[in-house]
């Protein structure tokens, strides 16, 4: 990245080489462009996303008489289709020749589709098959818009790169049910008016895509040129080598003792005697405290241990749910929630994505994303289905018991199979292919 001007013109070339260059050399930018365009579009895309997932569980339940637990197959089902979709979407980016915005658009298109569909659904099949397709178009762009975060940051500032990333995304989930609330309230015909100018926005997030993001990423480190195209048993054979097979066991260890944001929030509301109308600021706050957050410990992340600062964004939520269950109750004990909760994801989220490019070679990236992500969310979505058989059977305090004795155990056995693994971000180089 450093090139010196290297002109040789006889006697002055000798001068040139015989006189230090004293002048103070530019430190390349922390956040290249890229991830900055890349952020636009997901904040844009997450005010689209947000609106519907703030009215969809009353859309679903209110406006058309489906009860509670429809709901909750309906939505643990989509969600399992985005994840397997994107090991897909992965490894299409890498074989298409790091061409990734190709996939990550035909996943945003998929998705700015789907919104205005939302108009015409009216029975649960439909609906259903309106959500799946909107999943799948998560699931194909997710992976390739973490690799082109990769390639185009530095290695020693992925963390922040990541971070900033995550924090203007997480400013469209702020917006996205703000605005939501505020077209159902100036709006007769309220749902359809959400989907409606959820589609607009999503649509507006399409056309940022197109026009800022370059075609093809120019890796921040050089390459060597690539021979052919990778070919699905190389990026399933990803796993074989021993950092990111750790790295995906622990993550999806840990997945599996993450309680979903919708039971924590209804414990906290029942915990702490909250008024039904403020539940939907507990998401809010959340949010917030992650915006706040996701870009100082993404720069703490370069500066230390990424893999460790991911380990201790656990323990942060052990401690959250420690507060949940402790006779601590009231608007003070929620707040204190809220925060673990941000800090929880501000040190986890982006953090293992940039761990994650730090084993994996440039061409597999996509793949490479896709692997680590699929195991989280796999292994998230079978905690949810378990924590919400626990309830049934017992109730929800003891199921969270139980769950936060599981965490601890995975924080530990992840700590082990982490040992001594641990990368130094400030002088990582590119993994070689």
């Amino acid at each position: 990245m450093y090139l010196a001007d290297s002109r040789s013109a006889g006697s002055r070339g000798t001068e040139a080489a015989a006189v230090p260059d004293t002048r103070p050399r530019r430190r390349p930018a922390a956040v290249p462009s890229t991830v900055l365009a890349l952020g636009a579009v997901s904040l844009i895309t997450d005010v689209s996303s947000e609106m519907v997932t703030a009215v969809l569980p009353l859309y679903v339940v209110a406006g058309l008489g489906l009860s509670p637990l429809g709901f909750g197959l309906l939505d643990g089902i989509n969600n399992g289709v985005g994840a397997l979709v994107r090991l897909a979407g992965g490894h299409l980016a890498d074989r298409g020749g790091r061409r990734h915005k190709v996939v990550a658009g035909l996943g945003y298109g998929l998705s700015a589709l789907c919104k205005p569909l939302l108009l015409l659904a009216h029975t649960l099949p439909v609906l259903g098959a309106v959500l799946a397709v909107d999943r799948t178009g998560k699931g194909l762009r997710t992976a390739p818009r973490d690799a082109m975060i990769s390639l185009a940051s530095e290695p020693a500032h992925r963390g922040r790169a990541f971070g900033v990333h995550r924090a203007m995304d997480t400013t469209g989930a702020l917006l996205g049910p703000l605005v939501a609330f505020a077209v159902l309230r100036a709006t007769v015909d309220g749902y359809d008016a959400v989907f409606a100018v959820s589609g607009c926005v999503a649509a507006l997030g399409v056309l940022v895509l197109v026009l800022f993001v370059p075609g093809r990423i120019t890796p921040a480190v050089p390459q060597q040129p690539e021979q052919e195209r990778p070919l699905l048993r190389e990026a399933l054979g990803l796993l074989r080598r021993p950092e990111l097979r750790r790295l995906t066991v622990c993550a999806s260890l840990l997945g599996l003792t993450t309680v979903s944001d919708s039971f924590l929030y209804l414990l906290l509301q029942r915990a702490g005697n909250l008024p039904a109308h403020l539940f939907p600021l507990l998401p809010l706050g959340t949010a917030a405290f992650f915006l706040l957050l996701a870009v100082p410990l993404g720069a703490l992340a370069d500066r230390v241990s990424r893999r460790r600062l991911f380990l201790a964004g656990h323990g942060v939520l052990l401690l959250g749910y420690g507060l949940v269950l402790s006779p601590w109750h009231g608007v003070p004990a929620v707040l204190a929630v809220l925060v673990l909760h941000g800090t929880f994801y501000a040190a986890t989220d982006g953090v293992l994505a940039a761990a994650t490019a730090g084993v994996v070679p440039a061409r597999h990236q996509g793949a490479g994303q896709a692997l680590v992500g699929t195991g989280q969310a796999l292994a998230r979505f079978a905690c949810s289905l378990a924590f919400g058989a626990a309830w049934s059977l017992w109730d929800g305090r003891t199921a969270l018991t139980v769950t936060a004795a599981a965490l601890a155990a995975a924080a530990v056995v992840s700590a082990f199979v982490l040992r001594g693994t641990d990368e130094s971000p400030a002088t990582t180089e590119e993994v070689s292919a």
